[in-house]
């Protein structure tokens, strides 16, 4: 009877105290092994980024990068450990599998996301996912289904999916104990002290591992991760779980505005922004109403006999692969032959590192600082700006911008229709392009004949000002079927497919100029070039990704050469094109521009920029000269000296007596910009909600 009943046993095997430990165990250490797996995936997909790295870096790397990896280890496994708490929750397998995979896929998911992301933009996932989150939804997807490899991605993702669940299963089946095998059941008659024991040690275990460190003080944090001198080993360190955790606690905290104030007094931190930005044709005015607004006189000697103003932003114009600026590869061939009829600065930064800062800084002279690198979303984008719409339309010049995409994108009709703008050609006003992008828009060149025929049809009896700014050079590239030049290769193919856009778009540029040399306005207008950002390079300079920064600025005019030379290796950045601007076109002017006029500085005065990186970091810079300081927020600032050019390097520098002097005016003038920013005191005159009257609308 007894061999009966065990022949027809169709009992599910119980879970005991040792087969519970050896599931979450091992559990975990699949966790662990997934997550070390996607971190040798982006670096296998990002290998070239790894040339500057050692061995001996990379392995610390992943050193770095399990300690990190840790803490999404310990909250993937935090249900199977409060599991021993009870015998009814240990037996629940299939929820602990079902978790555990779904775990599984959310870690794979941002690992295979992670993969075009650091190829993209050399930052780890960070607030841009957000950003992107809140733009239309309908062209991010068709940026990324046309712009990256979407089936291939979701298919490794489905792989690794039910691989981990298979693995998940597999342990479960082989960690059950046997019906009626006693010594390794835990029934209601077993060891309470047992379970509560295994549950304290799991637990002391547990809060070591979340906190990644045995030091006193605060627990593991992303500065730990930098500890060689390779910027992508540091960063390939780090976990995409948490830097998108940092990211959004950063992003939608209520402490967010006041990230980088009261660092220092108040009065102490404007009067040192004042003394680096306010030079001898400047005299400030309203001091207690504003921190910079000032009454700008240029040098008589300084000015051009122009009347108009062109600005031509372009789309990721890397500094680093123009050949005016020292790259071997031809992609700027045009860009090239115009630096040889005007004045090119070859130390020239953006403020931030996506085009959204590129066309606030440029045009409305406001800096990139940390919590408002979306200011023309933000509330505070509604603000007056002291920039060439506000200035110009001062001066009744008529207005002009023409893109190639949608202005509703990142808010622009809004922001510069606030500003003063009332003339937008987009996407929708072209007919019949050569190029029609489901994803952005039209072509380079679709652009550029619009501007031609758009700047022929303004009165020319009124100056005018225009932004034209390009779009091909982003991906996916609107790019004719039938390339009007040589496809770039044998730089890696992503490489190659960035640069051939990048060519592409130089020669929509040099076409321009061809179609306008003989128009009436050419000689009497400024044109002002320059790239909105640059993109990624097998280099990764500093933490900060120097050549992110490294764009382009070329000023054609007439006289310009013959006064101010061929090549100009003054620091500056987007902030300073308005008051150069003001510079050439003369006459006092009252602004409150974040920059100076570049071509007033002293002869000793080496220029300055504020830079920040995209992605809702904590992190700024301060360039002056060939050095830049790197301030990551509570933590200790770095000095580098840096070289541009065919061969970049940057070489870390240990004893530096400028360098508490440089952060607190990097401090300082951050501090100050974000304070006018929070308070509207960043215009030409007082903001209409303190005075009474109705604020514009944007």
């Amino acid at each position: 009877m007894r061999a009966s009943r065990n022949s027809t046993d169709t009992r599910q095997p119980i879970v005991g105290l040792r087969g519970q430990l050896l599931f979450v165990v091992a559990s975990l250490f699949a966790i662990t092994a997934l997550l070390t797996l996607l971190r040798a995936a982006l670096l296998s997909y990002n290998w070239e980024l790894a040339s500057t790295a050692s061995w001996r870096d990379l392995g610390e790397a992943f050193y770095n990068g399990l300690r990190f990896d840790m803490r999404i280890v310990v909250l993937a496994g935090a249900p199977l450990i409060l599991s021993f708490f009870s015998i009814r929750l240990m037996q629940l397998r299939k929820l602990q599998c079902l978790w555990l995979t779904f775990a599984a896929l959310l870690i794979s998911l941002l690992g295979v996301v992670e993969l075009n992301f650091y190829r993209e933009f050399h930052q780890r996932l960070n607030a841009l996912v957000f950003q992107y989150l809140q733009e239309d939804p309908a062209t991010v997807l068709r940026m990324l289904w046309y712009g990256f490899p979407v089936v291939r991605l979701l298919l490794a993702l489905a792989i690794l999916s039910v691989l981990m669940f298979s693995v998940f299963r597999w342990l479960d089946r082989h960690t059950r104990s046997a019906p009626g095998h006693n010594s390794t059941l835990l029934t209601q008659r077993g060891a309470l002290a047992a379970r509560l024991g295994i549950l304290l040690l799991l637990l002391i275990s547990s809060t070591v591992l979340a906190r990644g460190t045995l030091r006193q003080g605060p627990p593991l944090r992303w500065g730990d991760a930098y500890t060689t001198d390779s910027m992508f080993a540091n960063q390939l360190g780090l976990n995409p779980a948490l830097t998108l955790y940092a990211a959004a606690k950063a992003q939608y905290s209520d402490h967010r505005s006041n990230a980088w104030v009261d660092l220092m007094p108040a009065e102490q931190a404007t009067q040192i922004t004042r003394e680096m930005l306010l030079g001898a044709h400047d005299q400030l005015v309203e001091p207690e109403l504003a921190p910079i607004r000032r009454d700008y006189q240029p040098p008589a000697d300084g000015t051009l006999p122009i009347r108009n103003v062109v600005v031509i932003l372009m789309e990721s114009f890397a500094g680093y692969y123009t050949g005016a600026l020292g790259s071997p590869l031809q992609i700027t061939p045009e860009f090239d032959k115009l630096s040889e009829q005007g004045l090119l600065f070859t130390r020239y930064f953006s403020n931030g590192t996506h085009t959204h800062q590129g066309m606030f800084a440029t045009m409305a002279c406001f800096p990139n600082v940390p919590a408002f690198e979306y200011l023309m979303q933000e509330p505070e984008g509604t603000h007056q700006f002291s920039g060439l719409p506000q200035l110009l339309s001062a001066r009744d010049f008529n207005d002009l911008y023409v893109y190639n995409g949608d202005f509703a994108w990142d808010n622009q009709r809004g922001f510069f229709g606030n500003q003063g703008m009332t003339r937008f050609i987009g996407r929708n006003d072209y007919v019949n392009p050569v190029v029609s992008d489901p994803t952005w828009g039209v072509s380079d060149q679709d652009m550029f004949d619009r501007a031609v025929t758009e700047l022929r049809q303004l009165d020319p009896e009124k100056p005018f000002y225009a932004l034209l700014q390009t779009l091909s050079n982003h991906t996916p590239y609107a790019l004719p079927d039938t390339l009007p030049v040589e496809a770039v290769t044998g730089q890696g193919s992503y490489a190659d497919e960035h640069l051939t856009a990048m060519r592409y778009s130089d020669w929509a540029l040099g076409r321009f100029f061809a179609q306008i040399k003989d128009e009436p306005y050419y000689d009497q207008t400024l044109f002002v070039i320059v790239g909105d950002h640059g993109f990624g390079t097998p280099q990764q300079l500093t933490d900060l990704d120097l050549l992110r920064f490294h764009v382009p600025l070329l000023l054609i005019a007439p006289g310009m050469t013959e006064r101010f030379g061929e090549n100009n290796d003054i620091v500056g950045t987007q902030v300073d094109i308005v008051p150069t601007i003001m510079g050439r076109l003369g006459g006092e002017v009252r602004h409150q521009c974040w920059g100076r006029d570049l071509l007033s500085l002293p002869t000793d005065d080496q220029g300055v920029g504020i830079i920040k990186p995209s992605g809702g970091g904590q992190t700024v810079g301060i360039i002056r000269g060939d050095e830049v300081l790197i301030q990551p927020r509570d933590e200790e600032p770095k000095l580098y000296r840096y070289q541009l050019g065919a061969e970049p390097k940057a070489i870390p520098e240990t004893a530096a007596p400028q360098l508490q002097d440089w952060q607190q005016q990097l401090e300082a003038y951050v501090q100050t910009a974000t304070q006018a920013l929070l308070d509207d005191k960043v215009g030409v005159a007082e903001s209409t909600q303190r005075t009474g009257l109705d604020p514009a609308t944007p």
